[in-house]
């Protein structure tokens, strides 16, 4: 009889983590992915002086309720050509992008090291 509460337990334990692990990455997925934003207008590019990145900044109309948004894509000029969504930020309908050096980017008064670090106006 222990034997069968222990391991009816350690199911319920072990369903119970399953579904707070899934619906954590829904509520992430659905809030913070960087990746659902939406593309927008595009506004300019910059390329980093070695070539390797190239940022492009595309401004988001919020609609008639909430403000413009400036998103900020990282794309990396190699074969692939992948592209990342690595500045995300509200009230804001204009977008400044210098280039520091080659991996770091100045964006409306956010820096940048390239090409991991982000800026999501919602984590901060």
């Amino acid at each position: 009889m222990k034997k069968i509460r222990i391991k009816t337990l350690r199911v319920i334990i072990i369903v119970g983590l399953a579904c707070i692990s899934i619906i954590g990455y829904g509520v992430y997925w659905a809030l913070f992915d960087t990746n659902r934003l939406p593309k927008g207008e595009y506004l300019t590019e910059v390329t980093s002086p070695d070539g390797a990145y190239t940022l492009k900044a595309y401004r988001v109309n919020g609609g008639a309720t909430t403000s413009f948004a400036i998103r900020g894509e990282l794309v990396t000029n190699d074969q692939k050509g992948k592209s990342k969504t690595i500045y995300w930020n509200d009230h804001e309908d204009n977008a400044t992008v210098k280039w520091i050096d080659s991996d770091t980017v100045h964006i409306n008064g956010h820096t940048l090291n390239m090409p991991n670090e982000k800026f999501d106006f919602r984590t901060q």
